[in-house]
Formats: structure tokens, C-alpha cells, sequence
């Protein structure tokens, strides 16, 4: 475990890594390029859900 606490970043950029290539060997430039975009507006959508409340006050709204 201490290994892992120690190197906690290096072994996330590595995993990251991987899955990037795994992705751009299995669906190509363009298809991962898409899936990367729709990712990075999925996590700022989320994210101003959270900061605003929308989602909240509208599911506790009843």
C-alpha cells in the first residue's frame, strides 16, 4: 500500500495512458476524439448540476 500512496499519480497517468491507447486502437482517431468530448461535457454538465442545484431542487420537488 505504501507504494501505491507513493506513487499515487504516476500509476493514474499510466492507467490513463492505457486506456487511451486501448481506445485509439480499438475505435480510431476520430471515434475516441468524439468519446473524449462527449466525456469532458458530460463531467462540466455535472459539475454546474452541482454547483447550481438544478438537478436537486427539481428530484426534491414534489
Amino acid at each position: 500500500m505504501r507504494i501505491i500512496e507513493t506513487y499515487k499519480y504516476p500509476i493514474l497517468g499510466g492507467l490513463f495512458g492505457l486506456a487511451l491507447a486501448l481506445l485509439l486502437l480499438t475505435f480510431g482517431v476520430l471515434k475516441t476524439l468524439l468519446l473524449l468530448i462527449f466525456v469532458v461535457l458530460g463531467v462540466v454538465a455535472g459539475w454546474y448540476l452541482q454547483k447550481t442545484g438544478l438537478l436537486d431542487s427539481f428530484l426534491n420537488h414534489k
